[in-house]
């Protein structure tokens, strides 16, 4: 028979199945996973701005002796190392860490001095670690100082069989020095790296000064300082609040310069790029750019980077404008990025959190001076120590003879001699611990002279436990030296991002710098068709339509223009014309382009001129001028200019002429107004009111129907119009005093020969 795979039955026969509530059951669990993910993996801790891996790793390096100026060692053996003893994680992950910390142009101030491939900014990976070594760098070794000295808690590593730092000491400030960044559950971390130096003398103000606030700090700290290099462009007023806030954004450009070539010509250098930039694939996305012809005035980029970052940019022609160039490039390609701030840490190594500047520096100097008062202690502890054994020494100088005899002829010597001379434990183990030849050290005034010294030292460090201000002011001292330690005019301490305001260009001109210059004809049908063709044509009676379709307007533009469409709404859509479709075919409707109202349709459409004034006029007879600056729209939706209400409609857009002071306008009754609305003699009445929207004043009064035409004209050129024929009429000043009158009026009956369409032509 087989065995038995059931367990047998209970006393009672129940299956002892306890019920689980399942939300419950996984919001526990979930929980559990999401202050795991930002307690020991995501948000770094603010007193030593470490993640738990780069503590392990920094640890396990000091544990293996890697001091700075000391032997490498494979990094092979040090992730072993970690894995083994600390985390319990996948070596990749443990390696790509290490690397990092190795990296110039990732860290602001390394943690790792790496020997062999590191990786580069390019974004190419480093070596395996079996090919690469490592040991720690300066600024590690102050992150550890005083970590053998009780300065820091230790707790059991995963297995239990060794501990671990729960936080490093941190007499650098590592945390805003080098930034981190990070994901957790339901939160993030993103803080920049800074210098050191002006942290540090931030900290030795906020010492001073407790109350200061964030923006007495900024006097110090001047904004983020990147590895790499490169300008922030945004405003001080922007940066300060950031670092209120703990959060917003930095606007990071590359540095570049023009260098001259010779007989005119000149090309683009940059010499830094923004931080987290990866050099090749910038190219690469440049590259891509230029051939797809959305940087007209870019011929090439090449990469002539050595040690140095060099990235040369050719110009289409030595006439393009460097500076339009360049924001042509900013705007498309990551020669300009936006780097985020959320300082989003563990206050405390405990409470997740969104802190400013000033808080970040205030409690990474609380935690610098209970690390000097955890030293003391122990310093207090260890010279007590010293100072008992060294009184067992003096009684042992005094009675060497008997010493020594005890010793020989005892066999517990040591009760004997704490018996004899009331003796501790400590002193008489140490006395029975000496070597021989150390006899000869026992001199009273080598040991008084000790003793003194040490006692001198004990009542120093018991004055500084007791008064807080020595405490302050040996913080005070200690991150005064670190900072001049990072001084500005040290290699690594001199500051590397520089900060200026970014040059204004107008909008329109990046834009049309973006865009390959091409002559074009705009062809719009009576369906509200809209297409682009090649080169300005001359004969428009090839052009092909749907069925019942036909041509409503074409004119001459640029595919740098920027088209206006007016419609029967009294709305504004501005489409640039390098985004119309081509010639091929016949187009597209325009209301895929916009968000055009089914029941309007386009009265006319022209290329922007922002120098000019446009007449609109409605078909009620109302009208007004607005500059045709104000017209241009931004989105989709259009812009409402003219206000008008069924069963009113816009009827006319038309250029103002700078010399005009004569209004001509005709009504579908065909009678003929004219008025003086500009100049010497004309009415207020009569005046045109110039605005960016409104309904605008009665133009001419009908009994029935609306208006047909207008023309603003000069009175002492005439008024001219074409027939069907295409021939020109001019009605000279004397001639149109019987039609000349006040605005708003009726007007008369157009003079013989004005064309039968009610068109001015």
């Amino acid at each position: 028979m087989g065995k038995r795979t059931t367990p047998p039955p209970s006393d009672g026969g129940a299956d002892h199945i306890e019920p689980v509530d399942l939300k419950k059951a996984l919001e526990e669990r979930y929980l559990a996973y999401a202050l795991s993910t930002i307690m020991h993996r995501a948000l770094p801790d603010l007193r030593d701005g470490l993640k738990p891996v780069h503590r392990r790793i920094v640890h396990a390096m000091r544990l293996a002796r890697l001091e700075p100026g000391q032997r490498f060692s494979k990094c092979a053996a040090i992730v072993g190392d970690v894995m083994g003893k600390f985390h319990p994680h996948g070596d990749q992950s443990i390696y790509d860490a290490l690397v990092r910390l190795a990296q110039p142009f990732a860290m602001r101030y390394p943690l790792v001095d790496g020997q062999g491939n590191f990786g580069n900014v390019d974004g190419d990976n480093a070596a395996a670690m079996r090919y690469t070594e490592a040991r720690m760098t300066q600024a590690a070794s102050e992150i550890l100082e005083g970590i053998t000295e009780d300065a820091v808690d230790f707790r059991p590593t995963y297995n239990e069989e060794d501990e671990e730092p729960a936080v490093l000491p941190g007499a650098f400030p590592n945390l805003l020095a080098n930034g981190s960044s990070g994901i957790a559950v339901g939160m993030a971390t993103s803080i920049p790296p800074h210098n050191a130096a002006e942290l540090c003398e931030a900290a030795v103000h906020l010492i001073d000064n407790p109350a200061a606030t964030t923006a007495d700090l900024m006097r110090f700290v001047e904004g983020p300082d990147f590895p790499t290099g490169g300008i922030v462009v945004d405003d001080r007023a922007s940066i300060l609040d950031a670092y209120e806030t703990g959060r917003g954004s930095f606007r990071v450009r590359a540095k570049w310069e023009q260098e001259d070539q010779g007989r005119g010509t000149w090309v683009a250098v940059v010499t830094e790029i923004p931080y987290g930039v990866q050099k090749s694939r910038l190219i690469e996305k440049i590259a891509e750019l230029i051939l797809a012809r959305k940087l007209p005035l870019v011929e090439d980029v090449n990469d002539e980077s050595a040690e140095d970052i060099r990235l040369v940019i050719t110009p289409k022609s030595r006439a393009v404008d460097p500076a339009l160039m360049m924001e042509s490039l900013f705007k498309l390609s990551e020669l300009e990025t936006r780097f985020p701030l959320n300082m989003n840490v563990l206050s405390r190594g405990k409470v997740p959190g969104v802190l400013s500047l000033a808080e970040i520096l205030r409690q990474w100097l609380e935690h610098r001076r209970e690390v000097l008062m955890r030293r003391s202690r122990h310093r207090l502890a260890e010279i007590d120590r010293r100072l008992e054994i060294l009184g067992g020494y003096l009684i042992a100088y005094l009675n060497i003879d008997e010493v020594i005899r005890i010793i020989r002829e005892e066999d517990e010597p040591k009760p004997v001699m704490m018996a004899r001379w009331g003796l501790t434990d400590l002193q008489a183990e140490a006395i029975l611990n000496m070597r021989l030849r150390a006899l000869r050290k026992l001199e009273e005034f080598e040991i008084r002279k000790e003793h003194d010294g040490l006692s001198e030292e004990k009542a120093g460090i018991e004055a500084l436990l007791a008064s807080e201000k020595k405490q302050w002011a040996t913080v005070r001292w200690q991150v005064g030296e670190i900072g001049r330690k990072y001084g500005r005019d040290t290699e690594l301490g001199r500051r590397r991002t520089v900060f200026a305001e970014a040059p204004e260009h107008d909008i329109g001109d990046i834009h049309q710098a973006m865009v390959e210059k091409e002559p074009v004809t705009v062809v719009v049908s009576e369906k509200g068709w809209l297409r682009a063709m090649k080169g300005h044509m001359a004969d428009f009676s090839t052009l092909a339509f749907k069925e019942g379709d036909a041509l409503k307007l074409a004119f001459h533009a640029q595919t740098t223009d920027k088209i206006l469409f007016f419609t029967t709404g009294g709305k504004f859509y501005t489409i640039g014309a390098d985004r119309l479709p081509g010639g091929r075919g016949h187009g597209e409707p325009i209301r895929i382009m916009v968000d055009m109202e089914n029941d309007q349709a386009i009265v006319t459409a022209f290329a922007h001129d922002p120098s000019r004034k446009l007449l609109l006029v409605s078909h009620e007879g109302n009208g007004f001028v607005v500059p045709e600056a104000e017209v241009v729209a931004n989105t989709r939706k259009g812009k409402q200019v003219m206000n008008v209400r069924a069963p009113d409609e816009a009827k006319l857009c038309m250029p103002m002429p700078a010399d005009a002071d004569h209004l001509a306008i005709v009504g579908e009754n065909r009678k003929l107004l004219v008025f003086r609305f500009a100049g010497e003699g004309a009415k207020d009445a009569d005046r045109i009111p110039e605005m960016p929207r409104g309904k605008g004043v009665r133009l001419q009064k009908y009994k029935d129907g609306g208006v047909s035409d207008a023309k603003p004209f000069a009175l002492t050129a005439g008024l001219t119009w074409t027939d069907s024929a295409d021939r020109t009429f001019v009605k000279p000043a004397a001639e149109l005093a019987e039609w000349i009158g006040a605005r708003a009026s009726a007007g008369r009956m157009v003079p013989k020969g004005f064309p039968r369409t009610g068109k001015f032509g």
